[in-house]
Parts: structure tokens; sequence; C-alpha cells
């Protein structure tokens, strides 16, 4: 008898589960139309409206996917249409070359003039004339009179890939292999999760990790990988998990928020484990230093210019805090203590590592006087845990600041318009009040009831 019923239920599922199959495929044909067009355009800054357009039409096509798979049972062949599109998804894009970004042909620059002997932290281009100082469209490199900022094993990443791989197009695959990595790794992290098939496409199908990975190149792939290795790990094999995020911080700064939680996950002060990672992650990071160490004095000054003649690209909270403050280094000291402040917070009450990610993450992003399009990426995977959907939206509307290309393509000038921002930022910011005002809403009728029934 209890044989026949299981029969009857999985027969009764059984077009359910196929209707995510069908979700899944309808939405692999759009999404793959849709990035068929952008490799159409070829060129996404001369053809950026239609670029803004089919991103945020992609986009609406990516939330009623994700609406259809988080509303109907799990099925195995899903996982795989995912993980096809996945690959299919990049692969579309590979091809072009970056005209959204010109950062990765900063990559490149610093590839090649360390192939020519040259310390990237000493030089900028317009002090070294070799090497491919502007982009094909004429542009001149990303912050072309100072030296570069990349942590140090992004710069052995980029001579190599400079070495090996010294072609436009070619240049990206590091990036596009670690950002598919980062989806194969995820698909590992959420194996015992419920709804996997709709947490994995969260990651796996979103446009502005498509577009900023496989289209443009950007290196942040590489760090992601790193960072989901790590916590892939982190409950079995601690050391190396640490290890993973001292290279992750190594690849990109924004990790380095995590360590002190992972320190302490490992024991610290108290474990000799925690010690050894503490110390074979010092030591990474001293091998990665060591090529560059001339210029151990200059990274500070490089650093502080930057942080001074860079502020308000596409920022939220941070243009508000110096609104009130009045002074820019005021909302930045603000800024940066609350993600330390979480972050210490994180460490001592030793919250999970995939919850600590979303909430730093999500407070630099909104609290950083520099927020582009691509930094929106660092939050996604950890969206695959926490499915909030203003922040899905919120990496969505990121497509508008491409806005900036516009005036930039016609009159080289860099302006961001209050009125894009506004549309970017503002239905986050709602959605997330509402949300709250929700939860305390539900939180507030749960306490009467039991106070009724008691």
């Amino acid at each position: 008898m209890i044989n026949r019923t299981e029969s009857r239920d999985r027969t009764a599922a059984s077009p359910a589960r196929r209707s995510q199959i069908g979700v899944a495929a309808a939405g692999l044909i759009a999404l793959e139309l849709l990035f068929a067009v952008l490799y159409r355009f070829r060129n996404l800054e001369t053809h950026v409206i239609g670029t803004i357009a089919v991103g945020l039409g992609a986009g609406v096509i990516y939330f009623l996917i994700l609406y259809g798979l988080e509303h109907s049972p799990d099925h195995r062949a899903t996982l795989w249409l995912i993980l096809l599109g996945a690959v299919l998804f990049r692969v579309t894009l590979l091809p072009l070359a970056p005209t959204l970004s010109s950062d990765p042909y900063r990559y490149h620059w610093d590839g090649q003039i360390q192939l020519a002997g040259y310390n990237p932290y000493l030089v900028s281009p317009d002090s070294l004339k070799i090497g491919a100082r502007v982009t094909p469209l004429g542009h001149r490199l990303p912050a072309h009179g100072m030296p570069n900022i990349y942590p140090p094993l992004a710069e052995l990443v980029f001579r190599a890939a400079a070495r090996f791989l010294p072609g436009t197009i070619a240049f990206k695959l590091p990036f596009l292999l670690a950002d598919l990595l980062t989806v194969f790794l995820l698909a590992g992290c959420l194996h015992s999760s419920s709804h996997r098939n709709f947490r994995l496409a969260i990651y796996a199908w979103n446009p502005l990790v498509v577009v900023e990975f496989a289209g443009t190149g950007h290196s942040d792939a590489l760090a992601l990988a790193a960072l989901v290795a790590a916590i892939l790990i982190i409950r079995s094999r601690i050391g190396v998990s640490t290890l993973l995020l001292a290279a992750s911080a190594l690849l990109k700064v924004f990790p380095v928020m995590l360590i002190p939680l992972w320190l302490r996950r490992a024991g610290w002060p108290r474990s000799g484990v925690s010690w050894a990672a503490g110390f074979a992650s010092a030591a990474l990071a001293a091998v990665c230093f060591w090529p560059y160490r001339s210029a151990l004095a200059q990274i500070p000054v490089t650093l502080a210019y930057f942080s001074t003649h860079w502020q308000n690209n596409n920022a939220s909270l941070f243009s508000v805090l110096e609104a009130f403050s009045g002074s820019a280094d005021w909302a930045s000291g603000i800024g940066v203590g609350i993600v330390v402040a979480l972050a210490l917070w994180a460490a001592a009450r030793r919250i999970e590592p995939e919850r600590a990610a979303y909430l730093i993450f999500g407070a630099i992003l909104l609290l950083s006087p520099n927020a582009y399009s691509w930094y929106f990426t660092w939050i996604i995977p950890f969206l695959c845990f926490f499915p909030n959907p203003a922040w899905l939206l919120l990496t969505i509307l990121q497509f508008l600041s491409y806005h900036t290309l516009i005036r930039y393509g016609i009159l080289h000038e860099w302006h961001w318009s209050p009125l894009m921002i506004s549309l970017t930022y503002i239905p986050f910011y709602c959605w997330m009040g509402w949300r709250m005002l929700k939860s305390k809403g539900t939180s507030l009728q749960q306490g009467l009831k039991s106070e009724e029934q008691f």
C-alpha cells in the first residue's frame, strides 16, 4: 500500500517536474536569442542604448525564469539545462572585444610591460611609451596617469595571460574559465539545498554576470572562483580554505574583510591550525608581492591618490553621506567604519561564511565611493544562498549605469546622470524598505497571536 501511494505521488508530481524543464528550456532559448543580439552588435559602446535595452529585457526574462524554477519541483534534467545555458551564454559573448569597459586593456598593458621588465606598480601608460596605450576605439587606458592598483596575484595572472594568450579575445579566457568554475562550484555548494536549480540559476544565468565576465572580461571572476572554492571546503578543510580566501584577496581586495571570520572559525587564537593558516596566508602574500617588492613604498601613495581622485562613480549611500557631512573623507570614513565593524561582528559571532559574505559585500557595494556595474557581481554568488529579490533587481538595473558611455562616446566626457542613478537605486531601496516593514509586521502579528494563545 505504501509503495502504491509513493508511486501515485511521483506520477502526480511528474507533470510539475516536467514543467520546470519547459521553463528552463524556454528561458534558455529566450536568453540566448538576446545574447545573440549583443553578439550581433559587436561594438557594445556604439550600440550602448541597444545594449542597455537588451540587458534590461534579459533581466525581465531572467526574473520570469527564476519565478518558474522556484515554483516547480526540481528535476535533474533542469540542472543540466542550467549548466548548458551557462556555458552557451558565455561562449556566445566570448568573441566580443571589450567595449563597455577599458579595464581589460589595462590588464593587458600591465601584462605586456611586465614581460618587458617593468614593474606595473611604478610606471603608468603616460610615463612609459611602450605597449598599446589606447583601446581599439581610441580611448586612453583607465587611470592612464597613475601606476597599477590591482593586487599582486592578479598582476601575475595578467603577465601569464600576456605571454600565452596575447590576443584581445584570448586574453579574456582565464576570466571566462574562472566564471564557469564558479558556476560548477556553486552547483557543489548547493547540492543539498532546497530549490537547487532555482538557486544555481541566480548566478549561472544572471545577465550582468554573463556580460561583465564573458562579454567584457573583468578579472573579478578570478577572485569569486577562489572565494566560492574556499566556502565549499571551509567546513572540512579550514586550512586550505583560508589559503584560498587569501588567494581571493590577492586577486581582488574585497574578500580581505572575511579573513577575521575564517581565522575565528579555525579557532584563533587558541588553535594551532588557525595560526598555521594565518602564517601560510601571509607567506602566500609575500611570495606574490616579492616580484614587485621595489614598489612597496609607492603602493600606499598610489592608493591614496586613487581614493582622492576616484569618487562618486555610480555610488549610492556614499553620495548621501557626503551630502550630509559635506566631506568625502567623512563619507569614506563612515563607510569603512561600518564595513569593518560588520566584519568584526561576523568574526566574533562566527556566523556562516555565506551569510557573512552576503552582508559584508552588500555593505561595501552600498557604501563605496565607486560602485561600477561589474562590482555587483561580487554579491551574486551569495544571492544563491539568500535570494533577496531587491538585490536581484539591483544587479539587473546596473545596466542603466552604462548611460555614461553615451556622452563619453560623443564628447569624451565621463558624466553620471542623477536621473539614471535614481532609477537604479530608488527601486532597490524602496523594495528593501518594504520587505523590512513587511517582516516587522509579520513578527508583530506572530507575537500578538502568541500572547493571545498564552
